[in-house]
């Protein structure tokens, strides 16, 4: 199928403009995070009617929105727009090529930044964690801007061994759970930061007291990464079936397999300890924060720079 380049230069355009969006939602997000007071204003009671008492009770006045808080609602506004955006590029991505929009490392990173965006806006509909979208959308467009100039790719079909079904199904579940897997490690590492503060107040004085509470990071972090294990399992499954159709056996211990593996127990060690040792706070954190890395190795690393039946090197 011929490729539509002009399609394909609007999910170009579409994807930049994405990430500028994105880049001021943070700037918005830093300065909430900047100016927020810990201390919340109390709701003021107004008194309605007159004359003798009635049961005319007090009226509650919703309290002002301070500044800070009128920017962190404009930076979500921001963020919403800006995942419009993505998710637009990479339709048309998809539909300019006429494939599964994820063959290349560029259509990879899109993907996955996207399902990262995603999965903020989620959480932060459930937790009070949206002064955090500052740490946690700078990694996403560092991703970005690194996509859209080192690792870009013009749109093209993409080569015979990735003509597959299983592009579909083992990609999927690889960019659902790196993307899923991300916030939890930004998170990760706030916690460490914040519960170093909590130890000792001389540590991260001007930083640690805005974050949120260390058992709101630490909860977040563990209901994140118990969600994406799963899925990041079934795509390792995935990829070994895949595997064998493709070069006749399961596992060969390719380097993206094996970092893929290593990060796998990594994970499993991680929720295993939290269900039965009951490890929670620093450690957990850490290993956590280590599960993390070892994606993103194996993402950049193994991809771009060790020689392999996986890798773009």
């Amino acid at each position: 199928m011929p490729v539509n380049d002009t399609l394909s230069t609007y999910s170009d355009w579409t994807f930049g403009a994405a990430a500028l969006v994105y880049v001021f939602a943070m700037v918005c997000y830093a300065v909430e995070q900047a100016f927020n007071r810990a201390a919340k204003k109390s709701e003021q009671a107004v008194l309605v009617g007159a004359g003798a008492p009635t049961s005319y009770g007090l009226i509650e006045k919703p309290p002002a929105r301070s500044r800070p808080e009128r920017f962190g609602r404009m930076a979500v506004a921001l963020t919403v727009l800006g995942a419009a955006l993505h998710l637009s590029a990479l339709v048309l991505r998809g539909v300019a090529t006429g494939r599964a929009p994820w063959g290349n490392m560029y259509e990879y990173g899109m993907a996955v930044t996207l399902v990262a965006v995603v999965t903020w806006l989620v959480l932060m509909r459930k937790y009070d964690v949206r002064r955090l979208g500052v740490f946690v959308l700078t990694p996403i467009v560092i991703l970005m801007f690194l996509g859209g100039t080192v690792l870009y790719t013009e749109a093209a079909p993409v080569q015979p061994a990735l003509q597959s079904y299983w592009l579909v199904i083992h990609v999927s579940a690889a960019i659902l759970s790196s993307g899923l897997f991300l916030v939890p490690g930004v998170v990760s590492v706030l916690y460490l930061i914040r519960a170093s503060h909590d130890e000792n107040p001389g540590k991260f004085t001007r930083f640690g007291p805005k974050l949120p509470e260390a058992d709101t990071l630490d909860r977040l972090a563990y209901r994140t990464t118990i969600f994406a294990f799963p899925i990041y399992t079934f795509g390792i499954i995935c990829g070994a079936i895949w595997a064998e159709a493709a070069w006749g056996r399961f596992w060969g211990w390719d380097p993206k397999e094996t970092v893929a593996f290593v990060a796998w127990v990594v994970y499993a060690g991680y929720l295993h300890s939290r269900a039965t040792a009951g490890w929670r706070g620093k450690r957990a954190a850490v290993i956590n924060s280590v599960g993390f890395a070892m994606v993103v190795f194996n993402l950049f690393f193994i991809n771009l720079v060790i020689a392999g039946l996986h890798s773009y090197a």
